[in-house]
């Protein structure tokens, strides 16, 4: 446990309310198969710490997140809860648009008490919402993504999307319509993967 908290830099408080949330994730997964059967034994390791490892990028430490297709809460809930410590004045909106998935979402916001914004909805139907942080992790191609946060937009937003092994095929893909600054940081859970870190997002 030691070695967590010295690489993430988060207090054992923090470090337990991580812990509730896998029990409620390996709990409510036996009703709603949250998450693939294949990762329910290793939710801390392959979940998790893969979503913790965004909160480093909060450095503004306030603003307006959105989180696509936040599913059972990854990246977006441990955002959340490492955000009580950290950073308390980012405001924390998931977007979730399947009712069984946000109904768990709201299970985890209760019982942890989260002060976030859970959207039971398609991110294509919601209005009037712009952010400085847009997360998502395993919902889509990089260019799907890229389309769904452009009109939440603002010239300063920060997109933060971890991406896996096929992270440069998608990024080619992306370039042929997108223009866009990136820097790319090695995930510290798989070696393969990788966090793409986008800004000044325009369409060619």
């Amino acid at each position: 446990m030691s070695d967590i908290l010295d690489i993430y830099n988060v207090s054992r408080e923090t470090i337990n309310e991580l812990k509730k949330y896998e029990t409620l994730v390996k709990e409510w997964n036996a009703k709603f198969n949250l998450i693939s059967k294949s990762t329910v034994d290793k939710v801390w390791e392959r979940h998790i710490l893969d979503s913790l490892q965004l909160c480093s990028f909060f450095e503004e430490k306030e603003g307006v997140l959105i989180d696509f297709g936040s599913g059972a809460g990854f990246p977006g809930i441990v955002i959340a809860i490492v955000a009580k410590e950290k950073f308390p004045n980012l405001k924390i909106n998931l977007v979730e648009s399947i009712t069984k998935k946000a109904t768990f979402l709201n299970v985890v916001k209760e019982s942890l008490n989260l002060d976030i914004n859970i959207i039971n909805d398609r991110i294509e139907n919601i209005k009037s919402l712009k952010a400085d942080f847009i997360t998502s992790r395993a919902m889509a191609s990089l260019e799907k993504l890229l389309n769904y946060s452009k009109p939440f937009c603002l010239k300063s937003t920060k997109l933060i999307f971890p991406k896996g092994e096929k992270w440069k095929e998608e990024l080619e893909e992306a370039k042929q319509k997108w223009c866009l600054n990136l820097k790319t940081i090695e995930s510290q859970t798989n070696k393969d993967s990788c966090i793409l870190y986008i800004s000044n997002v325009r369409r060619k």
